[in-house]
């Protein structure tokens, strides 16, 4: 691109315009940014554009070159779909009446050339949630055939009425269409109260969570029953226990533990994978004892000082999370960790210094760039950060620690044990 595309403003009647005066900007922690003209993509399919109440876009003067508010509507930002980065937030000036925003992500985007642009990297090339690749028809049909062949198991039933059908969660989606990642819900409650829950918020919070909660405690006969034969037929299958739609996974460690040792019973197919808080490292060195081959380790923050007001835990500390990480590696399984990538915050220098020695520390395997999913004012007031230090970029922390560690794999997904154990740049879903 010779050029940063033109910023976008909303009517707040559901019509997004350009404003050609006037190119977008990014926001990086408080402040709006120019985006170099490299750091830009078409607006992958999938993705989708919001307006943001009560907010007014933050552009350069297209002749000038000077940051100005584009007074004619509300500002505009992008939704990317799964398997993609953001590299900036989409900048804005909000006013005092504006509404706190949904959970989402909200990535900057401009209009050029007849197209839609957002400053992002395809950091994954695993197709498993793209949505092209779903047939709802298929997916119904799925619903039907397994529902009648568990009829008894609460665990299907909540997958196919909540997470399938009403959320239209991608991985229940896949799960009814006999492929790739199989999820396991396993605990109604939780040992954090982090923030920015998606599944359970305060009556009096200004936000609500995306989804409903499970609400009972799963048997381990009930994991069995679904997820053995999902491991036999499905391709590049997975299992993993831990979901959004419900509390923190190693709550339930001793079901899970029992449910590993009868998978493996059964079958030696696929990978059983754990998306955790990485609270318990004692439960979690029981389950590697079982057979657990990965985990996914959740934070926004490789520094303790950001991780606990964020997730305000209950019972456990930032190094828990650390050593649940080590404690895989010394089982030779997989270590990811889901990182909430927030632009001006995950690229601070600190923060920098701090992933770098969690890398080293836990000899991690794999980082999922995942977009941070949350109002960008709201979440910096809440955690009190008026000024997050000097930053990188995202692009340039990216490419910094790929050049520091090449072992280490950059993703969105838990890799199949084909990928895990023969050839990452091949062995996993694809068209």
């Amino acid at each position: 691109m010779k050029q940063s595309p033109y910023i976008l403003y909303s009517d707040g009647k559901g019509n997004i315009f350009e404003d050609t005066t006037m190119h977008t900007t990014g926001r990086s922690g408080w402040d709006a940014w120019p985006i170099e003209p490299d750091e830009w993509i078409e607006l992958p399919e999938g993705g989708s554009l919001y307006e943001l109440p009560g907010r007014r876009g933050i552009g350069l003067n297209a002749v000038t070159g000077e940051m100005e508010l584009c007074d004619k509507g509300w500002a505009v930002a992008a939704f990317i779909p799964p398997a993609h980065t953001g590299f900036y937030l989409a900048a804005y000036e909000t006013m005092p009446d504006a509404p706190t925003l949904p959970l989402f992500c909200y990535t900057a985007v401009g209009w050029l050339d007849g197209k839609f642009y957002v400053p992002a990297t395809r950091i994954e090339q695993d197709i498993r949630q793209e949505c092209a690749g779903f047939d709802d028809k298929k997916v119904k049909q799925g619903v039907n055939q397994l529902l009648e062949a568990y009829p008894h198991n609460r665990l299907v039933k909540h997958l196919a009425d909540n997470c399938a059908l009403t959320y239209h969660c991608p991985a229940a989606r896949n799960y009814f269409m006999g492929r790739w990642e199989c999820p396991i819900p396993s605990s109604p409650a939780c040992n954090a109260n982090c923030i920015g829950c998606i599944s359970f918020q305060p009556e009096e919070e200004t936000i609500v969570s995306t989804q409903d909660r499970l609400r009972f405690k799963p048997t381990a006969a009930e994991i069995v029953e679904y997820t053995v034969p999902h491991l036999e037929t499905a391709p590049f299958p997975i299992v993993s226990f831990g979901q959004g739609c419900e509390g923190e996974p190693l709550l339930m460690w001793e079901t899970i533990r029992d449910s590993i040792i009868e998978i493996r019973k059964h079958t030696s197919k696929g990978s059983i994978n754990i998306n955790t808080n990485g609270s318990k490292p004692d439960a979690v060195r029981e389950l590697c004892k079982a057979g657990l081959n990965s985990i996914r380790v959740s934070t926004n923050s490789a520094q303790e000082k950001y991780y606990t007001p964020y997730y305000r835990p209950n019972n456990y500390v930032f190094e828990d999370i650390v050593e649940s990480l080590k404690v895989v590696r010394e089982f030779g399984g997989w270590t990811s960790i889901n990182y909430f990538v927030f632009p001006g915050m995950t690229d601070s220098a600190d923060e920098y210094e701090a992933l770098r020695k969690l890398i080293r520390d836990t000899d991690l395997q794999m980082i999922q760039w995942r977009n941070f999913n949350i109002d960008p004012d709201w979440y910096l007031g809440r955690m009190g950060i008026t000024d997050p230090g000097e930053c990188l970029g995202v692009k340039q922390l990216q490419e910094l620690i790929h050049e520091e560690f090449p072992h280490l794999k950059y993703g969105y997904f838990n890799p199949p044990m084909e990928r895990i154990r023969g050839d990452y740049e091949n062995d996993f879903a694809h068209y």
